[in-house]
C-alpha cells in the first residue's frame, strides 16, 4: 500500500512542478503576498495632509501649529483664511481633516479659560479620520497640559496605556504572523483544487479510478503533497518574520507545526471537496477563491469576529483561519499555553474529518 502511495504522491508533486500555472501559483502569489500585506496593507495612518484655518493672532494658535507641523504623521499643512477654500479641500478629498483655531484662543488660554479649537473630519474615510482625530486630539490635550497650573495638574487623571505583547503597536508584528496561516490556505486551497480537476482535464482521473489504488489510498495520495508544500511556506514564512523582520517568537515552534497539520489537513480537504466538484481548472480555482475570500474576511484578521452580526458569527465557526490565526499569533507574541493550542486545534481537526469524508464520498460515488 505505500509503495503506492509514496508513487502517486511523486506523481502529484511532478505534475504541480511540471505545470508553468502550477509553478506560478506555488511562488508568485506568497511573494506578492508578503509585500502587499507587510508593507502596504495597514491601518496605520502617515503622511497624511490638513488643512489649518488659524483666526487666532497670539503665540498660543501659532505654538499649536508648530506641534502639529512637527508630528511625523502629518506630511502637508495647507494654511487658509478662506472657509470656502477649506470646505473645498475636504470635499475634493485634497486632505482628510480641517482644524479650525477660534480668534480668542490665546485670550482664553491666558485668561485660564478654555480654548476653541475645531477639527473637521472626512467622513467617507472613516477609520483614518478617527485615527486622525485621535492624534490632533493628544496634541491638543498635551498642550493644554503643559499649560495647566501645577494644582490643575495634580487635579486631573493621567493615562498611562501599556500595550502587552506589541508594545510599540507595530503593525508588521500583526500582519507578518497572520500571513503565515493565510499564505498557508491560499496556496494549500489553490493546489489542491486543481489537483483532480487537472486530472479531468487531461483524461487520466478515470484511469486513476480504475487502477490497483483504494480511495483512501487515492486520498492520502492527493492531500500529502499540498500538505508538503503548505509545510515549506509556513517554514519561509516564519523564518521571515524572525529574521526578515524582526518579530520575537515568545512560544513554542512544536506547538505551532503540530496545529499547522491539521489546519492544512482541513484546508487541503475542503480543496479535494471543491476539486471533486469541478470539471476543470479554470471552474476549481474560481471555487477556490470564492472560498478564500470570505475566509480572510471572517477569520478575524481583518476586523474582530465580535463586531460582526450576530447571524453570521456562527458562520466562522467552519472556518479553519479562524483558529489556526490565534494559534500563530499567540505563538509568536504570547506564548500561547498548550491547552489553549489545543483548543483551537480541535475544531481543525473535526473540519478536517468532515471535509476529508466528504472528498472520499464524492471520490467513492464517481468510482462506482
Amino acid at each position: 500500500m505505500w509503495e503506492r502511495i509514496i508513487a502517486l504522491v511523486i506523481k502529484e508533486l511532478l505534475a504541480i512542478l511540471r505545470d508553468p500555472r502550477g509553478r506560478m501559483v506555488i511562488i508568485v502569489p506568497p511573494i506578492l503576498q508578503l509585500v502587499v500585506f507587510s508593507y502596504a496593507a495597514t491601518l496605520e495612518v502617515k503622511n497624511a495632509d490638513i488643512v489649518i484655518l488659524n483666526r487666532d493672532s497670539g503665540k498660543w494658535g501659532h505654538e499649536l501649529i508648530q506641534r502639529i507641523d512637527g508630528t511625523p504623521t502629518f506630511r502637508n499643512l495647507i494654511h487658509t483664511n478662506d472657509d470656502e477654500v477649506l470646505h473645498d479641500l475636504i470635499e475634493r478629498q485634497e486632505v482628510i481633516a480641517a482644524l479650525q483655531i477660534g480668534p480668542t484662543f490665546s485670550r482664553d488660554i491666558e485668561a485660564r479659560r478654555s480654548g476653541d479649537v475645531q477639527i473637521i473630519l472626512d467622513g467617507r474615510r472613516s477609520n483614518a479620520a478617527q485615527i486622525v482625530s485621535s492624534y490632533l486630539g493628544q496634541i491638543v490635550a498635551t498642550l493644554a497640559d503643559d499649560l495647566a497650573t501645577p494644582r490643575q495638574r495634580a487635579a486631573s487623571v493621567t493615562i498611562a496605556p501599556r500595550y502587552w505583547f506589541n508594545p510599540n503597536l507595530t503593525f508588521v508584528w500583526f500582519t507578518v504572523p497572520s500571513l503565515v496561516a493565510i499564505i498557508a490556505l491560499l496556496i494549500g486551497l489553490v493546489v489542491t483544487a486543481l489537483s483532480v480537476a487537472r486530472e479531468r482535464e487531461l483524461g487520466t482521473f478515470d484511469q486513476l479510478m480504475v487502477s490497483p489504488l483504494r480511495t483512501h489510498e487515492i486520498l492520502i495520495g492527493k492531500l500529502t503533497p499540498p500538505m508538503m508544500i503548505g509545510l515549506v511556506h509556513i517554514t519561509l514564512y516564519v523564518l521571515a518574520a524572525i529574521f526578515l523582520f524582526g518579530i520575537p517568537l515568545r512560544g513554542s515552534l512544536i506547538l505551532l507545526y503540530g496545529s499547522a497539520i491539521f489546519y492544512l489537513a482541513s484546508v487541503v480537504g475542503i480543496g479535494l471537496f471543491i476539486s471533486s466538484l469541478s470539471m476543470t481548472q479554470q471552474q476549481a480555482i474560481l471555487g477556490a477563491f470564492v472560498f478564500i475570500v470570505p475566509a480572510i474576511l471572517l477569520s478575524g484578521f481583518a476586523t474582530p469576529i465580535e463586531n460582526m452580526p450576530d447571524w453570521l458569527q456562527p458562520v466562522t465557526f467552519v472556518n479553519p483561519l479562524r483558529y489556526f490565526l490565534i494559534v500563530v499569533k499567540g505563538v509568536f507574541l504570547k506564548d500561547i499555553p498548550v491547552s489553549e493550542v489545543v483548543h483551537n486545534t480541535i475544531p481543525l481537526a473535526l473540519i478536517a474529518i468532515c471535509t476529508l469524508s466528504a472528498a472520499a464520498w464524492l471520490f467513492r460515488s464517481r468510482l462506482e
